[in-house]
């Protein structure tokens, strides 16, 4: 027995109520080597909504077997494993060809260490319900634990993806808690091989942006957890950052060659 299902707590799903619940609306959580913070990541996101999928990215941390340990006695918990490890927007893109074809529209992306407020979820799905056609973004609220590098460098980011949009009002690139409308993210990304992995979120929402899909932000709260507290992090400054900077410049590029149909658009949408 591994030490994260060793350490698994015994699992009882709490009653959902009827209106934390949609048959158009699923919470989709990827999940890669994200040590036993998992467990508390999808028991709090259980008792908020159904259902939940844990799409399990290769992980070999022991925590695929506590999953679907949580899963074989809740029917609202479905867990699918992925052999081999193909990165964050291939976990995603798995799991919402799945939730496509079993007739769900919209889908909540959260990470599984626990650094995105399970509480909220409701509240992102009523407004998603509200503005089906728009992808719902977390507006990260950072507290004390927040790293200040991460916190200053993700306004870089920020930056470049308001200026890859034209300015079309995306509140934070980086924050993974969001709504996406299904159709149109999976037809954004089986339109080329980018956004599989870290490039994931940001590419994303650049892309659904120039789609035509718009953004509405909310306000969420995010907790980063020090290692003595569970917390797990595979961000890597050096491999990252480069990762991001290349993608931002196939991003302006792609920019320019949209840039009259961006204008145009923008100056329809100032008319109305």
């Amino acid at each position: 027995m591994t030490r994260e299902s060793a350490t698994l707590p015994n699992f009882t799903p709490a009653p959902v109520p009827a209106e934390t619940s949609a048959a158009t609306h699923l919470l989709l959580i990827p999940s890669y080597n994200p040590g036993p913070k998992v467990y508390d990541t999808v028991r709090a996101a259980r008792q908020q909504w159904m259902p939940v999928w844990v799409v399990v990215d290769g992980s070999t941390d022991g925590t695929t077997e506590g999953l679907r340990r949580m899963a074989s006695g809740d029917p609202g918990l479905r867990v699918i494993v992925l052999p081999e490890n193909g990165g964050k927007g291939a976990a995603v893109l798995h799991g919402i060809e799945q939730a496509a074809a079993l007739g769900f529209t919209h889908v909540l992306t959260m990470d599984s260490d626990g650094q995105h407020p399970s509480a909220l979820i409701p509240e992102f799905m009523a407004v998603s319900a509200a503005r089906p056609e728009a992808m719902i973004l977390g507006m990260p609220v950072f507290d004390a634990s927040a790293p200040s590098v991460r916190v200053r460098g993700r306004k870089v980011s920020n930056w470049w993806a308001n200026l890859e949009t034209l300015w079309t009002g995306i509140g934070d690139s980086l924050f993974g808690f969001r709504v996406y409308p299904i159709a149109p993210l999976i037809r954004v990304m089986k339109g080329h091989r980018w956004m599989r992995r870290f490039d994931f979120d940001p590419e994303a929402v650049v892309r659904m942006a120039w789609a035509g899909v718009p953004p509405v932000n909310v306000p969420a709260p995010v907790k980063y957890f020090r290692p003595e507290e569970g917390g797990v992090s595979h961000f890597n400054y050096l491999r990252d950052n480069v990762l991001l900077t290349w993608m931002h410049t196939r991003l302006f590029c792609g920019f320019l060659i949209r840039l009259p149909a961006l204008v145009t658009r923008r100056l329809k949408s100032s008319r109305r």
